[in-house]
């Protein structure tokens, strides 16, 4: 890894720096495939020229190659063939850092980094002062809604971002981008997460920004782009249309193409709601508006039955976060801190050892084995004093008799040794093994039924929990297996050891037993100040690799924005700590391997002095001098070896408890309630919120809902409209049962959920998260997900409904194509199609669809929204949409406002409110932004 040297190295002085950029760029000729898919062309021959300081929309498919030509100008990638230009110089002949400093990226799936949102500001230029950063923040439209959080531009926004919503994570990620006042601004999908009002700031802010900018904006919603001097719209990797909005509409003697057509088909989304509009403008007003229940005061104290909570929390928990892992050594139980504060139950190894149970009969044998493996080490060292003695004889054919004698014994011995080391070390080894899978089993069982806000806690991040399930279960092995075989060996061969000792003089013994607390000691410290200068450093790095682990995960956005000697620094200061404990320590090693030695000589001296007075007064024979002392100086080493191992039991009763407190833990929301109410084939889908009072569990002094009350009838749809942050993905969230109510309550079918077998009743609920998370499988395994045992026929059908057959049919693989990794395989859109796939395959009665259409290209969403409104039918429907279009079929439409529904009511009704109605704003915000009016 050190010495490999990257086809693509940014830190490559070689190369022209510009001394200015005008920031004229062109595609020339560019055929592209990606490394892990050299077979599937993403670009075929694309021509671009973007002139200098103009903004140009990239329009297309998902998947046609819109964000590839980003990648392409950043670097990320080589061109297979063709050049990329800027000012007419090849981008691969530019130095690279200096290439990117030049642009200012905006990302679909914006990556903030676990720090505060002032640092993940700062990551888009090095030095600014807290004002640029301010200034940024109020450009994009981020700055109102940062100073209301409790800490302001110090609060930590959370592993990737986490703790703020998607709109919010956009924003700052836009604020990153306006603060570096980049030559080139890149904005892939930069405004699809933001609300109506949030949007329109923000494209005021990104309009004003591109100005003397040259502007590459990719998206699927063409209101974004109506303004760019150029438009280019892609398909299958090629460039098929380009000019200004109003040329490509009036191409063809005015019947437009490829352009037109996708224009028409978002007119014909907003026409609607346009003509609604102006048609109730001369109607009587029908008023709907909500009057709900003030906050009861005595809120705090109504909530006794609330868990445990702590001052953090992620707004948006309802998708399926990213998720990663830090792998550390298995020695490192720094793990352990996590507990400091938690009440474990008293360790039990009785009752470990009850879970290996089942292997009682190979704890027999490795027992005995072990028992034969300590009586090795006192016979063995009895023969070499009988041997040393033997030399020290006058008859030549006895000592030559005597010999042979014993060569014979000491392969015995190694004949004894190898039988009962082979048999004690594999049968204990079997023992661990099984018992650490039978943990792992039981532990991730548990793990599975734990509600969503048990993960919301900072102890118990995906990494913290799946270094807990890779090292705890192995310390429990080496504890059970390793330990106990050495401590039944040691055990045993001690007192063998000593009987032995004093029976062949009892004198020297006592005398050697009385210093071999010393050699043992000595022994002791030595391997202990060893594994403590390595646990310590372990420790003390622990911070560091986790910042690793962050960058590795987040390199492209590090990339892009040139933060690697930023990141650098950071890891630099983690690793401060680390070097002066290790400097420490190796002082009180040498201190401690020099005393070791001391006193293992010393005892040594001391026995050889005194077994010397003995012998010359004819209390001790020279056979026995060296029989007794070589018995008791090789089982010092057995002690020795034997008690180094305290601190790893220490650890190991840890890390039981540990174990023990997650697998006794009583999960808030258990979905396997044997007392609930069994869901029959079907429900009805009857929803009802009442009084509903809730604040995330890590951020309760936070209420996101103040006495909510919202009712969908069976079989209906309802929407949910609001700004980012108002709590529209919480309902979901609330219905699945992932959370439950501070106060008030979540009916179905009139029945409370908590009442329901949760695990049943999960089964008739779909959901299509905003941010839709794949697993590292192929396509039919990621769809197969939404049924058992489903067949080949369904899954088809349901990738036809949900417009993902034709892009997976048109893959080398089919639908044996691999995700990768959270799906980085795919297009934003493919991927939301395939979770579309996978909800309809499951045929629920509830479906829950949060910004489901959000990433697709208006094409895709037509058909999507069509097989979607197909689907509805007869279904209860809970639809979370920022675009309104996508919602105005929607038998009921909730507007949340202030933890609350503010207003609610069918499209027409809403808008016979008129100017005064909150609804009515967000209309107007959209159409009168429109591109087709």
């Amino acid at each position: 890894m050190v010495n490999r040297v990257p086809f693509i190295d940014a830190d490559d002085r070689k190369g022209k720096a510009l001394s200015y950029v005008r920031g004229e760029i062109e595609f020339k000729d560019i055929y592209f495939s990606y490394p892990s898919r050299p077979d599937s062309s993403v670009l075929q021959g694309l021509n671009i020229r973007i002139p200098a300081g103009k903004s140009v929309g990239l329009v297309g498919g998902s998947g046609s190659g819109k964000s590839t030509t980003i990648a392409l100008l950043q670097r990320f990638y080589d061109p297979t063939d063709g050049e990329v230009l800027l000012d007419g110089y090849k981008i691969r002949r530019l130095q690279l850092k200096w290439l990117r400093s030049q642009m200012g990226l905006v990302s679909q799936e914006p990556v903030l980094f676990a720090t505060s949102i002032k640092e993940n500001i700062l990551f888009g230029k090095e030095g600014a002062s807290m004002e640029d950063v301010i200034s940024a923040a109020k450009a994009a439209n981020a700055h109102d809604f940062i100073v209301k959080l409790p800490e302001g531009y110090e609060t930590h926004v959370g592993q990737f971002g986490f703790q703020m919503s998607g709109g919010q994570k956009q924003r700052i990620a836009i604020a990153r981008a306006l603060i570096r006042d980049p030559r080139i601004l890149l904005l892939d999908e930069a405004t699809s997460a933001l609300d109506a009002q949030a949007e329109r700031i923000v494209q005021e802010a990104i309009d004003k920004a591109s100005i003397g900018r040259t502007s590459i904006i990719i998206a699927h919603r063409l209101m974004t782009i109506r303004n760019a001097n150029l438009i280019v719209v892609l398909q299958d990797g090629r460039v098929i249309e380009s000019g200004s909005h109003n040329e490509l509409i009036q191409i063809n003697d005015g019947e437009g193409g490829e352009y037109y057509r996708m224009v028409e088909l978002q007119k014909m989304a907003l026409q609607n709601e346009i003509s609604d509009e102006l048609s109730y403008k001369t109607e009587g007003r029908y008023h709907h508006r909500i009057n709900v229940a003030q906050s009861p005061i005595s809120y705090r104290s109504s909530a006794a039955s609330t868990p445990v909570l702590s001052p953090f929390s992620p707004a948006l928990s309802v998708g399926t976060p990213y998720s990663y892992t830090i792998q550390y050594d298995p020695d490192d139980y720094s793990i352990d801190e996590n507990f400091k504060q938690v009440s474990h139950p008293t360790s039990s190894q009785w009752r470990l050892l009850k879970m290996n149970a089942p292997e009682w009969g190979r704890a027999l044998v490795g027992s005995v084995a072990a028992i034969g493996s300590g009586a090795v080490q006192p016979i063995n060292a009895y023969c070499v004093g009988l041997l040393i003695s033997i030399y020290f004889r006058g008859n030549k054919s006895e000592i030559k008799s005597k010999s042979r004698t014993l060569s014979f014994v000491f392969l015995g011995i190694a004949a004894l040794n190898f039988t009962s080391s082979l048999l004690q070390h594999y049968n204990f080894a079997v023992m661990g093994e099984k018992l650490t899978k039978r943990v792992r089993e039981k532990f991730l069982e548990k793990l599975m039924t734990f509600e969503v806000g048990f993960f919301d806690e900072e102890e118990n991040t995906s990494a913290a929990i799946c270094t807990r399930l890779a090292t705890e279960a192995n310390m429990v092995r080496s504890l059970v297996g390793d330990r106990m075989s050495l401590l039944v060996q040691a055990i045993f061969g001690s007192i063998f050891a000593y009987i032995v000792a004093l029976k062949l003089s009892w004198r020297l013994s006592l005398v050697m037993i009385a210093v071999q607390p010393l050699v043992v000691g000595s022994f002791y410290a030595r391997s202990m100040l060893m594994k403590s200068m390595s646990g310590k450093a372990q420790k003390a790095q622990k911070e560091g690799s986790q910042l690793a682990s962050e960058a590795i995960v987040n390199h492209r956005t590090i990339t892009a924005f040139s933060s690697q000697k930023r990141i650098l620094g950071l890891f630099k200061d983690t690793l401060k700590s680390p070097k002066e404990e290790s400097v420490r320590h190796s002082w009180l090693s040498g201190l401690g391997l020099f005393s070791s030695q001391f006193f293992n000589t010393a005892s040594t001296a001391l026995a050889y002095w005194y077994g010397g007075r003995l012998l010359t007064k004819g209390l001790i024979t020279s056979e026995h001098l060296f029989q007794a002392f070589l018995v008791l100086l090789f089982t010092a080493y057995v002690i020795a070896e034997a008690g180094s191992m305290t601190n790893d039991l220490s650890k190991g009763n840890s890390a039981i408890r540990s174990v023990f407190t997650i697998l006794d833990r009583k999960t808030e929301i258990d979905p396997n309630h044997s007392w609930a109410l069994e869901v029959k084939k079907t429900i009805k889908g009857r929803i009802e919120l009442k009084n509903v009072f809730f604040a995330y569990p890590t951020r309760p002094d936070q209420l996101i809902f103040k006495g909510l009350n919202l009712r969908i009838e069976a079989g209906r749809t309802v929407a949910l409209v609001g700004q980012s942050g108002s709590g529209k993905s919480t309902i979901i969230g609330l219905i699945e049962r992932f959370y439950d109510p501070t106060k008030g309550s979540v009916f179905i079918d009139a029945q409370d959920i908590k009442n329901y077998n949760l695990r049943m009743l999960r089964t008739h609920i779909a959901l299509v998260s905003q941010e839709p998370t794949l697993f590292a499988g192929t396509i039919r395994e990621n769809i197969a997900y939404g049924k058992k045992n489903a067949k080949e026929s369904e899954i088809r059908k349901a990738a036809k409904l949900a417009n993902a057959h034709e892009f997976i049919s048109g893959m080398k693989d089919g639908y044996d194509t691999n995700c990768g990794e959270r799906g980085v395989q795919l297009s934003g859109g493919q991927k939301q199609r395939i979770a579309l796939a996978r909800a309809i395959l499951k045929n629920p009665s509830i479906l829950l669809l949060d910004e489901a259409t959000s990433a697709l290209d208006s094409v895709s969403e037509k058909l999507v929204q069509e097989a979607l409104e197909k689907m509805m039918v007869s279904r209860t429907c809970v639809v979370v949409a920022h675009r309104l279009s996508t919602i105005q079929k929607a038998n009921t439409i909730a507007i949340i406002k202030n933890g609350k529904v503010a207003e609610h009511g069918s499209h027409n009704e809403l808008l016979s409110l008129g100017r005064g109605g909150a609804y009515y704003s967000l209309i107007k915000l959209q159409g009168g932004s429109s591109p087709y009016r």
